[in-house]
């Protein structure tokens, strides 16, 4: 027998833990439960244990809207804010409603039924369990696998490759010559820190990525805690994070060179005149067509200024016994290689979804809000933003749904379906050149050309559409009657 809710979350990281929030506050009267394929809830910030794992976002806004981030630093370390997460879970009683060790192997919707059927694995075996709202929230890269190019050589390699997705304990760095592969968020978090250990540490990038030096810890935020309280204080910060933000990215949309430029000369003020910038530290891209790396402190440029640590802008030719040798021909010694070279970008899980029998081809669809999908009912997917913290918009996500689920029992009715009307011309769901983004984009959804259809990177406008805006652009309510199944 199946065991129904009326909502089924899929993940218990921050956009499932949140869900569960608004779930259990805006539409009381429902029930639902939490599927969590791991032992453990906290999703990325439990998965990954690497060495110097932190956000890459001020937790004033990577926090949750309704439980103020009280810690000193703004820019916290990945154990800090799984603790954030399991109190939050524990303080609201979200811990009560999540399954663990639950991994969902397909979904199947029913018009018949106007239900979800969602399969298990569970302890060895299959359950199912069926559901009127199904509400992704699973992230959106593989947590199984990380990307890692098939470097020539590799096997002639007498030290140790790791990939930062699979860090374990006994992977001792203490006293060794550690190259990085990369220069995105893991890369900068890692150098810096085993920098501290190392004997020395190169970070080996095929190209430059823009990095911003900013303080761990928001001084205003912190002033703001000694004089109100909490909520009020972390009400305002992350409005005044969320505007900052906002504010900065249309500037260096609209004033790419001069964004360049000033982000350059930073890097150059923390390093000196001497070194060699250009090379190492200016892209070819413009700001935000890849999104920026942050590093708390300066860490990873004063790992740099005190010779602990190097960049090395080259192309690999190949490993060797010892190490690597570039195709400038010049070779680096290594005892431990760690491959920060990118996730492989997932979409729902991975999970085989079908709509009255019919297998869901995802690049086939428009979404709708950024968060629902053509021709699916029933159906949300939580998915944050690629130039501000993922949370400010799984949060307006999880809103969305429920004021969706309660405009439904209002109506009186059991199928809710975003349609679009002729004239919207599919685009590319994310306007983005990082590399994660573009060997996965053919099986991406698409986007359209005009709202409800067009995604949105920004949350002002956004939390108008979705707190405030009309519920029944382009969607349609429905309830059809239950097909009778003819005598045996």
């Amino acid at each position: 027998m199946r065991e129904h809710f009326d909502v089924l979350v899929v993940g218990a990281g921050l956009s499932g833990i949140g869900a569960g929030y608004h779930l259990q506050t805006n539409c009381p009267g429902r029930t639902y439960a939490i599927l969590e394929g791991r032992d453990r809830m906290g999703g990325t910030w439990d998965l990954f244990r690497y060495p110097g794992i932190r956000s890459d976002s001020d937790m004033h806004t990577l926090g949750f809207s309704f439980r103020p981030w009280t810690d000193a630093k703004a820019i916290a370390d990945g154990g800090a804010i799984l603790r954030y997460l399991e109190d939050t879970a524990r303080e609201f009683g979200i811990d009560r409603h999540i399954r663990y060790r639950h991994r969902v192997t397909a979904a199947a919707w029913s018009s018949d039924e106007a239900l979800w059927t969602v399969s298990v694995e569970t302890d060895g075996r299959t359950r199912q369990f069926s559901c009127s709202f199904l509400f992704l929230c699973a992230g959106y890269y593989d947590y199984a696998r990380g990307h890692l190019p098939d470097f020539a050589g590799r096997e002639a390699f007498e030290g140790r490759i790791v990939h930062p997705q699979f860090w374990t304990p006994d992977i001792d760095y203490a006293g060794k010559r550690v190259i990085v592969i990369g220069s995105g968020a893991t890369a900068v978090t890692l150098v810096p820190e085993l920098a501290k250990q190392a004997a020395h540490v190169t970070m080996l990038q095929r190209s430059p990525t823009y990095i911003v030096a900013r303080p761990s810890q928001d001084g205003i935020a912190n002033w703001l805690r000694r004089y109100l309280p909490a909520k009020r204080a972390y009400s305002i910060t992350r409005w005044k994070n969320v505007l900052l933000g906002q504010y900065f990215y249309r500037f260096a949309r609209k004033h790419p060179a001069e964004t360049k430029e000033r982000l350059v000369e930073m890097v150059r003020c923390e390093l000196g005149p001497d070194y060699d910038v250009g090379t190492h530290f200016t892209p070819s891209y413009n700001p935000w067509d890849q999104r920026l790396c942050l590093v708390p402190d300066a860490d990873l440029f004063s790992a740099i200024r005190g010779g602990r640590a190097e960049v090395v802008t080259d192309h690999i030719d190949r490993f060797t016994p010892q190490g690597l040798r570039l195709q400038s021909g010049r070779e680096l010694a290594a005892d431990l290689v760690v491959a920060a070279t990118g996730l492989e970008v997932q979409l729902m899980g991975g999970v085989p979804v079908t709509v009255d029998g019919h297998a869901v081809d995802w690049s086939d669809r428009l979404t709708y809000k950024g968060m629902m999908f053509s021709g699916v009912p029933n159906f949300a997917m939580a998915f944050g933003y690629t130039n501000a913290s993922w949370t400010l918009k799984a949060d307006l996500t999880a809103r969305y749904v429920t004021r969706l689920l309660n405009a439904m029992a209002r109506r009186g009715m059991r199928q809710v379906t975003p349609q679009p009307s002729t004239g919207v011309e599919a685009q590319p769901f994310l306007d983005f050149t990082s590399g994660y983004v573009q060997r996965a984009l053919a099986k991406l959804p698409r986007q359209g050309n005009r709202k409800p259809w067009r995604v949105h990177q920004s949350y002002a406008r956004d939390l108008m559409a979705l707190k405030f805006g009309g519920i029944d652009d382009e969607m349609v309510f429905s309830s059809p009657e239950p097909v009778k199944r003819a005598a045996a």
